[in-house]
């Protein structure tokens, strides 16, 4: 056998019935395919002191979901929910979730600005919890701890807002807020402060040097 005999022999691999089959080829699966082709749903109840504010700021709502995310929504007055579902053109399924996330937002006090944010970044969520989770207040001591997490016109929240960027909102003793994991975190540590007892300008402190350690490592 001459060497270009030897050349000449296929490398590739055989097997006992002869060579590997060629490996498929798959088309990429469209959005809808991917729940079977079948419609998704989501359910945002509306609670009685939103209904107003959800009148007022309806179009800002519905043009974001409708035209940038290609999600089908409405009203249903009978049940007081907001309804959103999925169209056949809809880019991405998780584009419902963040639709719904961000109605629910609007619903627990947050301005229709600052929530639209959890439909443009993914790793945004809201974080609430209650007083009485932290301390256990009754009468005159829960007033106060209300009011030092507010602080004289809001200044307070809006200190703890601007350092940690963060949304706050103080809704009677449920605080709601939105932000990323770490930001949350820092945000909830000084709100839980106040509520323990710590003056402010204590809280402050703590936040410029946290806020400096977080800035150095973004």
């Amino acid at each position: 056998m001459t060497s270009m005999e030897i050349e000449k022999v296929p490398s590739e691999p055989k097997s006992a019935i002869g060579f590997f089959p060629s490996k498929p080829h798959f088309e990429p699966l469209k959005p809808h395919e991917m729940s079977e082709g079948k419609i998704q749903f989501r359910k945002v109840a509306v609670p009685a002191h939103r209904f107003s504010p959800l009148k007022k700021a309806w179009m800002d709502l519905y043009t974001p979901i409708y035209e940038q995310m290609k999600v089908d929504v409405r009203m249903n007055l009978k049940a007081r929910k907001v309804e959103l579902k999925t169209r056949s053109d809809t880019p991405d399924v998780s584009n419902l979730q963040k639709c719904a996330d961000f109605v629910h937002a609007f619903m627990l006090g947050f301005e229709v600005i600052d929530a639209i944010a959890l439909l443009r970044m993914d790793e945004l969520y809201v974080d609430s919890f209650e007083i009485k989770d932290v301390k256990t207040l009754r009468g005159e001591h829960l007033s106060r701890a209300i009011g030092r997490l507010s602080g004289k016109g809001g200044k307070t929240r809006f200190a703890i807002e601007n350092s940690t960027r963060t949304r706050i909102v103080v809704a009677d003793t449920r605080i709601h807020i939105l932000g990323s994991f770490a930001n949350i975190k820092v945000a909830r540590d000084a709100l839980c402060s106040l509520i323990m007892g710590s003056p402010a300008g204590k809280v402050y402190s703590k936040l410029r040097a946290v806020s400096a350690r977080l800035a150095e490592r973004f």
